[in-house]
């Protein structure tokens, strides 16, 4: 698949075309003929699977929860049990690839450390799954490229796990961008990050950098998307620093990153992440007003304000599940996913930039591909 010509504002508008703003049921399909929902493989079976994607394919109408990839034979069990998981749809990370022969499954989800993203993403291809990744999609954009041709060589999707962007207070953000109810935009701040990790062990995938730890790959994809989203525009350039509070626990990634992104038409973004600061906002000033969304990348409970007093509020009754019965629906109708792997390949090409900005002192770094 090429990235040629690539323009974020066509392809937010043909995804904005083919699907309405998101809602919660999916009102768009209450006349449509009922489909065979499609079978979801987690591969990983971390935090974020047990606590958040499986609960949430229990609630989703055009995807279920059909197999699961581990290589822990205790948890294979548990949820195998606790799913009513068939046999045949227990894997490992040794017979992943038979995968491949089984009908069950027609979409597999990656939920493992960075690291592993583009080598499972590329595998489900190749075993001729369609692929929903995590953010961020890879440890830089060349992975993130070969992630891509993967799926485009196999003729299947890659949908990338940017449930922010399926929200519905989101969703509104992102119509401003074309709309420009409070004049063109001027300035974007964003920022993504808690406070933890005091007493992580030290073998925490998100302290080591060979796994794809530290802030700016985890809440900092927040932030960078947040901004790319809200101007609907590509950044020409970025420069930033890293900063730690904690170095005995901060050796070796970053605890707290600062970037500043400049896009086309003078406009720039002020952006933080922080495994050490709490920080949830993201604010747009335009030439008559200002709108912000605060939190703006919780679980739940979005919300945001406008300078002339409007309330986003708007509710959705879990966001992962409506991210999947979206991008769901977007494969068995063959309309644009939200979030294509090109969305994560721009995010990769800018994080490439923010890693080298910061080696080199906080000079500025112009943003190629």
């Amino acid at each position: 698949m090429s990235t040629e010509g690539w323009s974020r504002r066509q392809v937010m508008k043909g995804a904005l075309g083919a699907l309405a703003v998101a809602a919660w049921p999916l009102r768009s399909q209450a006349a449509a003929p009922p489909r065979k929902p499609l079978g979801v493989a987690l591969v990983g079976l971390g935090g974020y699977s047990r606590g958040r994607l499986a609960p949430a394919l229990e609630l989703t109408r055009h995807c279920r929860l059909a197999g699961i990839v581990t290589g822990t034979p205790s948890k294979a069990k548990e949820w195998q049990e606790r799913y009513r998981l068939a046999d045949r749809n227990i894997y490992n990370y040794d017979n992943f690839a038979s995968i491949a022969d089984n009908p069950d499954i027609d979409v597999v989800y990656v939920v493992l450390p960075n690291s592993l993203h583009a080598k499972y993403t590329i595998a489900a291809a190749e075993a001729g799954k369609h692929v929903w990744c995590e953010k961020p999609m890879a440890m830089n954009a060349g992975e993130a490229q070969r992630m891509i041709d993967a799926c485009a060589r196999n003729k299947v999707k890659l949908a990338i796990g940017y449930r922010m962007q399926h929200e519905p207070n989101t969703r509104r953000i992102i119509s401003w961008v074309d709309e420009k109810p409070y004049g063109a935009i001027q300035r974007v701040r964003a920022e993504a990050g808690f406070n933890a990790f005091d007493d992580a062990s030290p073998d925490n995938w998100r302290l080591d950098p060979a796994r794809g730890g530290g802030a700016m790959y985890d809440m900092g994809v927040y932030a960078l998307n947040g901004a790319r989203y809200a101007t609907g525009l590509e950044p020409l350039a970025v420069s930033a620093r890293h900063e730690t509070r904690r170095p005995k626990i901060f050796d070796r990634v970053d605890e707290t990153t600062r970037f500043t992104l400049e896009f086309p038409n003078g406009i720039t973004a002020d952006c933080a992440t922080s495994f050490g600061i709490t920080m949830n906002q993201l604010r747009v000033e335009a030439e008559r007003g200002w709108y912000e969304l605060s939190p703006f990348q919780s679980y739940d409970g979005i919300q945001g304000r406008t300078s002339d007093g409007k309330v986003l509020n708007a509710k959705v009754q879990h966001q992962q599940a409506l991210q999947m019965d979206e991008d769901a629906l977007a494969i068995m109708q063959g309309t644009p996913l939200r979030a294509p792997g090109e969305e994560g390949l721009a995010d990769m090409r800018v994080i490439d930039a923010i890693f080298a900005s910061a080696r080199a002192g906080g000079k500025k770094i112009t943003i190629t591909g």
